[in-house]
């Protein structure tokens, strides 16, 4: 397979209407090219590609902030002696400044399949930015590494945030090229836009289903992003973050697993198989304890579970990472009806709304969870219909 940074690298006729343009790049610590140079780096080096800036989305283009909310300030490059702009910084959208350093700005990210990941809010501020200030607007395509599967509830309107750019569900199964495509038409921009599409791109093929398993090794897009599995189950577990379990920020496999000191997680498993049984398919979960050593209940033994989507007990199309980490909120929330289950803060800088309803984009989920007498047909009804509808209106933007 060959992702698009590579094709880009290696086909004269690609560049060539970059020739005497100034070129940025939109990039983060998983923008490397095939022999992991990063891509930065790379493009600098390429004949007639002429670098003028680059831009870091949330954790910064080296990925230097581990958490959430963490900002990362403009610097200059001490090699290439050129800006970098950070769009998680004093601003969210490119400033009229920084658009006016380069002609085609060229965006290489790793992104996770998943509406509230931030570099597809900032590929849509980008592709805004780009369409006021007359600029062109490249995607170097990569897999997404979650496949083509859809799940969750679609945005709400009134629901817009930095993670919610739109009606879109939380699983989406676009890759960041074809989410730029429906950006474009559904927000009705006037923008030079160009993929560079992938070679060999085949999203519904074993075993990897689009992330090419043996042949690119994996690089953290963001600092808690470490593996497949936590990419594969990141639609449910990022859930995590507007709830009082911890999401495992502080242990080796962060938005794996889920758990607190005060909760059974044994007791949790045999709720959740007892309430919905359809929902745990294509994954096994583990009993688990674990301390973070920063975050949510740091420093303290909690009990916890692991979702593990992958070998033998991964099935691609079964797997249900959203409706399991909702199963799991329900099995707490019957086990223990008082338990303070909902952070109440400003996620993502967003006053006067529960974290959780922020990343669901609407407060259907969490509605259904404290509802005593809900039951899993009933989150199933309202989301099913979001899910088919998705399925409908990202067709026409689909390149592979």
């Amino acid at each position: 397979m060959k992702f698009g940074i590579d094709r880009l690298l290696a086909d004269p006729e690609l560049r060539a209407p970059l020739e005497g343009k100034r070129v940025a790049l939109l990039a983060h610590p998983a923008s490397v090219t095939e022999d992991l140079r990063h891509s930065l780096d790379a493009l600098a080096a390429c004949p007639g590609i002429r670098l003028s800036a680059a831009f870091g989305p949330q954790h910064g283009l080296r990925g230097d902030k581990q958490d959430n909310m963490v900002e990362s300030p403009d610097y200059s490059d001490p090699v290439l002696n050129i800006p970098i702009f950070s769009l998680y910084g004093e601003v969210r959208r490119p400033t009229g400044q920084s658009m006016g350093t380069f002609d085609t700005i060229l965006i290489d990210l790793q992104d996770l399949g998943c509406r509230i990941y931030t570099f597809i809010t900032t590929l849509l501020y980008v592709l805004e930015a780009a369409a006021e200030h007359g600029k062109s607007v490249w995607v170097l395509d990569r897999p997404n590494p979650a496949g083509r599967p859809i799940e969750g509830l679609t945005l709400r309107p009134g629901w817009e945030s930095f993670v919610g750019a739109g009606p879109i569900p939380m699983r989406h199964g676009l890759t960041l090229g074809e989410l730029g495509r429906w950006f474009i038409d559904t927000n009705k921009l006037d923008v030079d836009y160009r993929v560079i599409e992938m070679d060999g791109y085949r999203p519904d093929d074993a075993p990897g289903f689009g992330w090419p398993l043996d042949e690119r090794i994996w690089i953290n897009p963001s600092p808690n992003a470490p593996n497949l599995s936590m990419a594969r189950s990141y639609a449910g577990t990022v859930m995590l973050e507007g709830a009082t379990l911890s999401e495992g920020r502080g242990t080796t496999r962060p938005l794996e697993i889920f758990g607190a000191p005060d909760i059974d997680a044994r007791a949790v498993i045999a709720e959740m198989q007892r309430l919905a049984p359809h929902w745990l398919q294509g994954c096994a979960l583990r009993e688990i304890w674990f301390e973070p050593t920063f975050h949510k209940h740091v420093g303290t033994l909690c009990h916890g579970v692991h979702i593990h989507p992958e070998g033998r007990f991964y099935d691609h199309h079964a797997f249900r990472p959203w409706r399991l980490q909702a199963l799991a909120f329900k099995a707490i929330r019957r086990l223990q009806p008082d338990y303070d289950l909902w952070r109440d803060f400003p996620y993502e800088y967003e006053f006067g709304k529960l974290a959780i309803d922020v990343i669901n984009g609407g407060p259907a989920l969490r509605e259904w969870v404290d509802d005593a007498a809900a039951v899993a047909d009933d989150l199933d009804a309202i989301t099913t219909r979001d899910e088919q509808a998705w399925a409908e209106a990202r067709r026409p933007y689909l390149l592979y």
